[in-house]
């Protein structure tokens, strides 16, 4: 590196993309040798930009200008995205594109994580391709909006809290009538807007306050609009719960997810304890399913969001269920030995400390769900570690138009030998 020009923070440099990094960047090398990780650009393009931040062996750095471009490439139709939200991170390429991007992040976190660990060996990583979930625009049911200091609601800027009165392709168009863009009602300065579109139909806006990102506050300072109870129908499940709780954004994911866990649940041979885990289990999503596998064997479910818990399920009361408010990794410890788990964690992952306490078990098949590629993987590794190995997996577009999507992995003991 001592014989090449010092790179630093605002020099432009000319860079080829050739792959895709966890997150969405492209990846290029600099002349020294340096990765650079940069936004909106695609493989196989030849760009220059700016460098943002130097490190010894990488640097981040904005686009300037195309010199060639991808036959991937495509007009960025979002509006909010197009102002600089952080929403559609991959509008810029065909869905086509996408999905082909999401599959090669995949198979190299899973490769380089998970690989050395031997919970892999059954299964051949290289054929999991990523599912199109249908459809691909207007298919968020619920948003959460940041509001400026006159009260405007939009979405903020990418890597900043600059908010974005602008609309989302992403999203249902009822879900910003009157909410964002011009003509919309203001909204307490500061606050978190929530809107959601349930399955009957309705729509229902709350404020709650703002918090870091990554977190998420319950409580509810102001009904607008509805009730604040949304409905949400699968199959012949309901589940009511305040705006607020965690629900799938995409929704047909839902059910997408529902049907995966019910095959792989009810495959394989009979459960020799006909009993369940639902880890991260929200309102109760899975426990049908799992319920009907281990023929009517009791569940139990374990969530620390007390929204999500405190409300009655009519579709669950007729199942021989058990709701343990409180966090995974402490409410594991209390649960009776369970033949079958099923685990979807938030983007943070499970982490080892879950994944040994559920091995130290034995439980006979463990079905867990990642929305983030690299902690699924670390993950998977401590499956690995403690005996499990993948015997099925599948991974799942849930949101068209960013970088994001789930991945699913069926998991069962190796047989001692």
């Amino acid at each position: 590196m001592s014989d090449q020009p010092v790179l630093t923070p605002g020099d432009s440099i000319e860079v080829t993309f050739h792959a895709f990094a966890h997150g969405g960047e492209a990846i290029a090398r600099a002349q020294d040798g340096r990765v650079v990780f940069v936004h909106g650009a695609l493989p196989g393009e030849t760009a220059t930009v700016k460098l943002l931040k130097v490190k010894k062996r990488w640097a981040r750095a904005e686009l300037v200008s195309l010199e060639t471009t991808s036959p991937n490439r495509v007009e960025v139709e979002c509006p909010a995205a197009r102002a600089g939200a952080g929403c559609c991170d991959f509008s810029h390429m065909r869905l086509t594109a996408q999905r082909a991007a999401k599959q090669e992040v995949l198979v190299g976190q899973l490769d380089k994580i998970a690989g050395p660990s031997g919970v892999l060996d059954t299964v051949d990583v290289s054929s999991v391709s990523v599912e199109a979930l249908e459809p691909g625009k207007g298919w968020r049911s619920r948003i959460r909006l940041g509001t400026d200091a006159q009260g405007r609601a939009g979405f903020r800027k990418a890597r900043s809290n600059e908010v974005v009165a602008e609309r989302c392709e992403q999203a249902m168009p009822a879900l910003f009538e009157g909410i964002v863009g011009e003509g919309a009602q203001r909204f307490t300065p500061g606050a978190e807007v929530i809107v959601a579109v349930d399955s009957l139909g309705n729509r229902h806006v709350v404020e709650s306050r703002k918090v870091q990102r990554g977190r998420r506050v319950e409580r509810i300072s102001r009904t607008i609009e509805g009730s604040g109870n949304t409905v949400e129908v699968v199959g012949n499940d309901r589940f009511e719960f305040p705006a607020t709780a965690f629900w799938q954004a995409h929704y047909n994911a839902a059910s997408a997810y529902v049907k995966q866990v019910r095959t792989w649940a009810k495959a394989g041979q009979p459960y020799q304890r006909a009993t369940g885990w639902d880890l991260y289990g929200g309102v109760g999503l899975f426990v049908p399913a799992m319920s009907e596998a281990l023929g009517g064997g009791p569940v139990s479910t374990v969530d620390y969001s007390k929204s999500a818990m405190a409300h009655s399920q009519p579709t669950l009361e007729s199942l021989d269920v058990t709701k343990v408010n409180t966090r995974v990794e402490t409410g594991i410890a209390s649960l009776p030995p369970a033949g079958l788990v099923v685990l979807d964690p938030p983007r943070t992952g499970a982490e080892d400390e879950v994944v040994r306490a559920i091995a130290a078990m034995g439980p006979q098949r463990v079905i867990h769900i990642g929305c983030d590629p690299a902690t699924f993987a670390r993950d998977l590794a401590s499956w690995g570690a403690y005996g499990y190995r993948v015997c099925e997996l599948k991974a799942i577009d849930a949101f068209p138009g960013t970088h994001h999507f789930e991945t699913l992995a069926c998991r069962e003991p190796v047989p001692l030998r």
